[in-house]
């Protein structure tokens, strides 16, 4: 089947495909911004690229009966949809999720995505993984400063909750989580005493600095990824 161009029954397996999942109500959102600037990075460096925006597709991130677990049965069929899904992760050498950040988690459009297609005997549950040498680059945009002093304690959250109760326990070989601050145009931090601080927005030649670093920040996880492949391949 064809998404965006790709032919999974393409028996030529020399050139890497990248799945990139986007996961945002909005198709103008910085997320969705930076997950085009993703898809033309990888690209550039060789990637045939299947992009999955999980609204425009019209996802429906709520657990049914039809793809709930049946933990007697590994080979259960689950709904057509969550079949397809998995078979554009299976055809994916690397996949990059691109998200905001809300409650230091993924939102429920990704997190129901990885409910519902994730599944037993597809994603985990075997003893060799389906997954098991993918990887995988969460960039999560949050809208917390740079200087916000909760920037490692949320990546120190998203680590475990996807590198390890995740992508590790799907037989991923690496999992990289790429936190990018300063993503809203009015910076938010907490004060000494817990209160949340809504800046003015920036404009101006601060605004331009402020994104062209953002891009900066997304760019170089990227690198970092791709960089990584070279040295675990």
């Amino acid at each position: 089947m064809s998404h965006n161009g790709i032919d999974h029954r393409d028996s030529d397996r020399q050139t890497r495909t990248a799945l990139v999942v986007v996961a945002h109500h909005r198709s103008d959102s910085l997320t969705a911004y930076i997950a085009d600037r993703t898809v033309t990075r990888l690209q550039a460096a060789g990637y045939r690229v299947d992009l999955l925006d999980l609204r425009a597709e019209g996802f429906d991130p709520r657990m049914t009966e039809a793809d709930q677990p049946d933990w007697g049965n590994r080979e259960k069929t689950y709904s057509p949809e969550v079949h397809e899904h998995m078979d554009r992760i299976f055809a994916a050498d690397a996949v990059v999720a691109v998200f905001p950040v809300y409650w230091a988690s993924v939102p429920a459009l990704l997190k129901g995505w990885i409910d519902r297609v994730w599944n037993y005997g597809l994603a985990y549950g075997r003893s060799k993984p389906r997954l098991a040498g993918k990887r995988i680059l969460w960039l999560g945009l949050g809208g917390l400063g740079s200087d916000d002093p909760l920037v490692p304690v949320m990546q120190q959250t998203l680590e475990g909750q996807l590198n390890v109760g995740i992508a590790y326990y799907c037989g991923f070989s690496y999992s990289a989580v790429g936190l990018v601050p300063d993503a809203e145009e009015r910076r938010q931090r907490l004060d000494a005493d817990g209160q949340l601080l809504i800046e003015a927005p920036t404009v101006g030649a601060e605004r331009t600095a402020q994104y062209a670093e953002l891009e900066r920040r997304a760019d170089g996880f990227l690198a970092d990824f791709l960089a990584a492949e070279a040295i675990t391949v």
